[in-house]
């Protein structure tokens, strides 16, 4: 699959339909936290992984997940993903050690291609592996897939923060381990982060269309 610097995408599905828009928003954000909590507690029952192996986390559509047009909705990609991180880091030990130092992961820049849609109760797997690191972020890819066959394609550089702060990979390591050394950023990688990044939030991002 050819990487051509697709999209960047934010955000989740909303009702079109003015008067039930804010329920089904918060009903929306209800669902994902709970079933992000039921999934947390799956994963820590899950068989034991190491930080740099892979996830392969099975799912199914729920209604939830959907669109008017019977799929998965796109900005639902997303937020399904973060699932399959939480599967990886809950069951290589990871998660615990950053909520014992109080850090949270946050997500700095994320890109998806999509190639066949997700329907309604459809089994697929979310396959997540951390992908290489860089001075600042550390950086996934993620898969949807069914039956061995690739449905949609992420990456997403994150970091830890904490205390208001982001946590230098440095300090991340000493509490996780070193990444090993085979353990290379694709070059385009590089090229798509540098190209996107918005300045720091404590530097000024005019809007100037």
């Amino acid at each position: 699959m050819g990487h051509s610097y697709p999209t960047i995408l934010t955000g989740g599905c909303w009702s079109a339909n003015f008067p039930g828009k804010l329920l089904d928003g918060n009903i929306m954000l209800m669902h994902l936290l709970l079933r992000t909590i039921w999934h947390l507690f799956l994963s820590a029952r899950r068989r034991p992984l190491g930080l740099w192996d892979t996830s392969s986390l099975p799912m199914r559509v729920w209604p939830t997940d959907i669109d008017v047009a019977m799929h998965v909705n796109n900005g639902m990609y997303f937020s399904l993903m973060d699932l399959g991180r939480f599967d990886l880091m809950m069951r290589a030990g990871a998660w615990q050690k950053m909520r014992a130092k109080g850090w949270g992961p946050v997500v700095n820049a994320e890109t998806i291609t999509f190639r066949k849609s997700l329907q309604l109760w459809q089994k697929f797997t979310i396959e997540s592996k951390i992908i290489g690191v860089d001075e600042r972020a550390i950086y996934f890819e993620q898969r949807m897939v069914v039956k061995g066959e690739i449905y949609a394609q992420a990456f997403q550089a994150t970091r830890l923060v904490g205390n208001g702060r982001p946590i230098a990979n440095e300090e991340i390591f000493a509490e996780i381990g070193e990444p090993p050394a085979d353990l290379v950023l694709p070059e385009w990688l590089h090229d798509w982060r540098a190209t996107t990044a918005l300045p720091g939030a404590r530097k000024p991002a005019p809007h100037l269309w």
